[in-house]
């Protein structure tokens, strides 16, 4: 098993060469495919990939999908949950076009669903639902190595945007049931979707319960947590946008639209200035000549 640690934009992704199968979790930004597929084939070191496997459909993890199945015609197993929004290419239910993300098709060839195991690098792992985040993610669990391969429900410092809770559908209670079921397990490292693997899984845990108290205290903080990292998100990929554009451009994007008018209530120019003060307050980025300018 090898974790390529990636940048914010794109997920981390977990190559197994097993014995009889390759196989890969999660690919990536699709602005990122060029290299996801320079960092696999420089780790087969000739072997083909035989299967890549989606913890969830958010595209940060799948955006590598089309350039891996082209390269390698690799099995694709998806959640099931997500099988036919895949299969009709449902943009707004993908919520590619609510984030203003891009990702390109992709097809599957089986789904895996809560309490299947997957053979991956010799190694049994159980899929267990981890709702929250994304309401049809799914962690992985190695119980035999006691390695938790867990997306965006449990990060050495948080979790991902509660996304369902912008649209008003049930979130928080879903990630605390989430980290719930993580508590119960008997894990001594934990793979994140974003960041490094860590070992410190009680003190990541108390972390995440907090946070999710403190959402739930007041969602508007989960929606405000939303709007900046969408803003960034958007920024990385662009790098530069001006700021006589950024009220309409994020105006235009339901998931900033539906977090605004439900928590927010700031009119698009607001919004706007107050996402950009923000990322500047936090280093993440800077007004350069009329532009917000994306700083690592």
């Amino acid at each position: 098993m090898r974790v390529f640690e990636r940048g914010w934009l794109s997920s981390n992704n977990i190559l197994f060469t097993g014995a009889n199968e390759t196989a890969l979790v999660d690919s990536g930004y699709a602005t990122h495919a060029e290299q996801t597929l320079a960092l696999v084939a420089h780790a087969l070191q000739g072997r083909k990939l035989d299967r890549l496997v989606n913890t969830h459909l958010h595209s940060d993890h799948c955006g590598g999908n089309a350039a891996l199945q082209n390269a390698y015609g690799c099995r694709t197993s998806i959640p099931a949950a997500e099988a036919d929004k895949v299969r009709a290419w449902d943009v707004d239910a993908l919520t590619y076009k609510a984030t203003g993300q891009q990702c390109p098709r992709f097809g599957f060839d089986d789904t895996i669903s809560p309490g299947d195991v997957l053979t991956l690098g010799d190694m049994d792992w159980q899929a267990l639902a981890a709702p929250g985040h994304d309401p049809h993610s799914l962690i992985l669990y190695c119980a035999d190595e006691r390695i938790l391969i867990s997306a965006d429900a449990l990060w050495q410092n948080g979790f991902g945007v509660v996304f369902p809770e912008l649209e008003g559908e049930p979130g928080f209670g879903e990630v605390k049931a989430t980290l719930e079921l993580i508590a119960t397990l008997d894990v001594k490292l934990v793979i994140p979707g974003h960041g490094a693997p860590f070992t410190e899984v009680g003190k990541a845990l108390e972390t995440a319960f907090s946070r999710v108290d403190y959402f739930m205290a007041d969602p508007a903080r989960n929606a405000q947590n939303a709007v900046k990292v969408l803003l960034k998100f958007l920024l990385l990929e662009k790098q530069s946008i001006p700021l006589d554009q950024l009220g309409t451009l994020m105006g235009q994007m339901y998931l900033f639209r539906e977090s605004n008018r439900r928590f927010l209530g700031k009119d698009e120019s607001e919004l706007a200035q107050w996402a950009v003060a923000q990322l500047v307050r936090a280093g993440a980025a800077a007004v350069q000549d009329g532009s917000l300018v994306n700083k690592d």
